[in-house]
């Protein structure tokens, strides 16, 4: 038995991808204000690619067989790497509070529940429709006090949060139909570079080319390259491998909640007895999709 395929793995490494993935939210806020959004995705989309193709060429890792497979994978990078971060970052760039923005990603596991029947053929039961349903009302505990006075938020930043959660909600049925069989480290390499293609004609086109390298900007691209880019995206591809994409895409409604958490204990950010009550119904909600029984 692999140590992907073991009991132990598929009851917490939901929850250790959950936290890692969280993780980006804090990266994000100490490395923004020192490059632009989509120049800031390209370095960091660079420079995973530098550190991982050598260890692909020395594990020996298959590469696509078939230009159709590498195409495939390629359109998985391009909607969760490129459309998705990319899409979240500009539209907090504009002025969309980022409360507003990850409430409205937050809506990806109900809108994978609505079309994985037709797409997968899986079927989503009451309770899971139930959870789906409690998990969103906790996300909403927690980030709705923290939308603010509405300053800042436009139809363009909500059209940009919402090419978001559609990117990424495509991304993870487009991975689960077409790239399961994919090699995990050379199918992830193929995945960013479609990713750097996507955002790097965009910096091209709306952004300065400039980075202003300074300790903070390091540190968080270190940490968001080796931690996010790297493990907590292979820890994502073995879940949508594994589970059944209600199941996986339900985790994210954890994301904003812990992100909140994370941003109480790191920049003081208020959260309240609202907030921690959100964190405890989204859980719940998370825990009626998971459970198989």
């Amino acid at each position: 038995m692999s140590a992907t395929s073991h009991p132990a793995f598929a009851r917490f490494m939901p929850f250790v991808f959950v936290f890692l993935w969280s993780t980006g939210f804090v990266g994000a806020k100490f490395g923004l204000p020192y490059a632009d959004p989509f120049v800031f995705l390209f370095v960091r989309f660079v420079i995973v690619l530098v550190l991982m193709v050598p260890v692909v060429i020395l594990m020996g890792a298959k590469w696509p067989k078939t230009w159709r497979e590498a195409v495939h994978i390629g359109t998985t990078g391009a909607l969760v790497h490129g459309l998705y971060l990319g899409g979240v970052f500009w539209a907090i760039d504009t002025g969309l509070p980022a409360g507003l923005a990850a409430l409205i990603v937050g809506l990806q596991p109900v809108v994978t529940a609505s079309v994985v029947g037709a797409i997968l053929g899986e079927r989503v039961s009451l309770r899971q429709w139930g959870g789906l349903v409690l998990g969103l009302v906790g996300v909403a505990l927690v980030l709705v006090p923290k939308i603010g006075d509405g300053v800042g938020i436009t139809a363009f930043g909500i059209g940009l949060a919402v090419v978001a959660l559609l990117a990424m909600t495509a991304g993870t049925l487009y991975q689960k139909r077409f790239c399961t069989g994919m090699d995990l480290l050379s199918g992830t390499v193929v995945q960013y570079v479609a990713a750097s293609l996507v955002v790097g004609v965009i910096a091209l086109i709306k952004e300065p080319l400039t980075v202003e390298w300074s300790m903070d900007f390091i540190l968080a691209m270190a940490w968001l390259v080796l931690v996010l880019s790297i493990g907590a995206i292979m820890l994502l591809m073995v879940l949508i491998k594994q589970g059944e994409a209600t199941r996986v895409a339900s985790m994210f409604y954890l994301v904003p909640p812990t992100a909140a958490m994370f941003a109480w204990l790191l920049f003081d950010e208020q959260l309240g007895l609202l907030g921690f009550v959100g964190f405890g119904v989204a859980a719940l909600g998370v825990a009626l999709v998971m459970i198989k029984r």
